[in-house]
């Protein structure tokens, strides 16, 4: 399937991997067939006869060494059937990166991954050399091989992947949401063994649960993790400075580190600058031009950026100066700041949409690819409205967490539809606590004045998408 997610594993015990990836949510994620789960053993490729796969090390010491020949033909034979020319290999090792729940974000965007599971002292270094892409630990100790890692890593990464798990909010709301550990739970009985459930969750008040519930995790946070904890202050700091310069101008900024996507990899005096991982955008203000030139420069190359977000026109000049710039877009932020959900029409049938309506929304929607409109459908952001039950029209999420893709088929405008619909995907955000905002295009009058009509506040300056030649900055030093 062309939208399935499929992981790889190089092994010497395929039964660990098959059996592993058999129950709960795995194994129900591998019926219903949004991820594919393909151990290959090593033994298959060997040249020896009685299946041998390891030596004796050159130079001596304990132990023996997995060897580079079925390694790399296990490899190859895997490669062959990837229609990708790239693939990101990933070798278990106490020496490499730790894995997090920020990498396994980035690693559920790929649609093969390829996990190699080393044995008795490790694996041929020429090989390695040859074929990895990713050292990555689990932590600091030494397990007896890599299948345990790689199954692992394989858990945390396919339940990002959309389909899933049966909640789409499930996935960002658990451990660790916004660098915070997740607060206590309860059930029935509420008592048990002279411990009562907190009388705030028998309340039904749901204003001062949530209250509970995120002063449990702040204090949870800072006596178990204050590591997390203080990148969590960093952030609520920024996010105070942010709302005080101009909560309008900076909601994408301040929405996006709330909600747990923004990484601060900027945050000096004079400017602030946050990416966005899932929506692989940077986000740049600038306090004033003396600092501009400085937070461009810390921009950085190597992660192949494609996206610039700019808050000021003399930034702006600074990153055309750095980079190749292929379009830039100039937008205003239309913000609802309201914790009032707004009227939807109950005369027009308005439902979240499957990818089965992939082929609809690309030919009617030509601002963004193909890809992009299927991710979006696959992780449930997009809702349609539909009239004596054909779809009239579309909204829904950008990538980074603003509301747009809008669009009403011609014979269905002037109906309230659009209306009804960004109502709808507004009160979808605030459901799940979220502040929505949109970019609109500064040229844009109809659409300005629909944020006006439905209560929406429109940000006085202008902030500029940037889009970047990336191939041609990639060549760049």
């Amino acid at each position: 399937m062309e939208d399935v997610m499929n992981f790889h594993v190089l092994t010497l015990f395929p039964e660990m991997i098959s059996q592993g990836g058999q129950a709960s949510i795995l194994g129900r994620a591998l019926k219903n067939g949004c991820i594919s789960l393909h151990p290959v053993d090593i033994r298959d490729y060997t040249e020896n006869k009685h299946k041998k796969v390891d030596d004796y090390p050159y130079g001596g010491g304990a132990g023996m060494l997995m060897q580079a020949q079925p390694v790399y033909d296990t490899y190859l034979s895997v490669k062959e059937g990837i229609e990708a020319e790239k693939v990101r290999v990933i070798y278990l090792t106490p020496q490499g990166r730790r894995f997090d729940q920020k990498m396994a974000k980035e690693l559920s965007r790929e649609q093969d991954l390829i996990f190699l599971c080393g044995h008795y002292e490790g694996i041929d270094e020429r090989v390695l050399e040859e074929i990895v892409t990713d050292y990555v630990s689990v932590g600091d100790y030494v397990l007896t091989g890599g299948e345990l890692p790689a199954m692992v890593m394989i858990d945390a990464i396919a339940r990002l992947v959309p389909g899933v798990l049966n909640n789409e909010t499930s996935a960002d709301f658990e451990s660790f949401h916004n660098d915070l550990l997740e607060y206590p739970q309860y059930s029935r009985p509420e008592e048990w063994k002279g411990k009562r459930v907190p009388s705030v969750l028998l309340s039904g008040n749901h204003a001062k649960i949530e209250a509970w519930r995120q002063e449990q995790s702040i204090l949870r946070t800072k006596g178990r993790r204050p590591d997390l904890y203080e990148k969590y202050e960093e952030k609520r700091r920024v996010i105070e400075r942010l709302l005080k310069k101009n909560k309008f101008l900076y909601m994408d900024m301040i929405e996006s580190l709330r909600r747990g996507r923004g990484e601060l990899v900027y945050n000096e005096t004079g400017g602030v600058t946050v990416w966005d991982a899932d929506a692989d955008v940077y986000m740049l203000a600038a306090f004033g031009e003396a600092s501009a030139e400085e937070m461009v420069k810390e921009l950085p190359y190597e992660r192949g950026m494609n996206q610039i977000v700019v808050h000021q026109e003399y930034l702006l000049r600074k990153v055309e100066e750095r980079f190749q710039i292929e379009e830039i877009i100039p937008v205003r932020h239309a913000v609802y700041t309201q914790k009032v959900p707004l009227f939807v029409s109950k005369e027009i049938e308005i439902r979240p949409l499957g990818i089965e309506y992939l082929e609809e929304v690309i030919e009617h929607y030509h601002m963004v690819s193909e890809d992009y409109i299927r991710e979006q459908l696959l992780g449930g952001k997009l809702a349609g409205a539909f009239v004596e039950g054909r779809l009239a029209g579309f909204a829904g999420e950008h990538k980074e967490g603003s509301l747009g893709i809008l669009e009403i088929y011609e014979e269905y405008r002037r109906r309230g539809l659009a209306a009804s619909l960004e109502a709808y995907m507004i009160n979808r955000h605030l459901a799940n606590g979220f502040t929505p905002y949109g970019d609109v295009l500064t040229e844009n009058e109809a659409s300005l004045r629909l944020q006006e009509k439905l209560g929406l506040c429109i940000s006085k300056d202008e902030l500029y998408w940037v889009i970047v030649n990336k191939k041609c900055n990639e060549n760049r030093d």
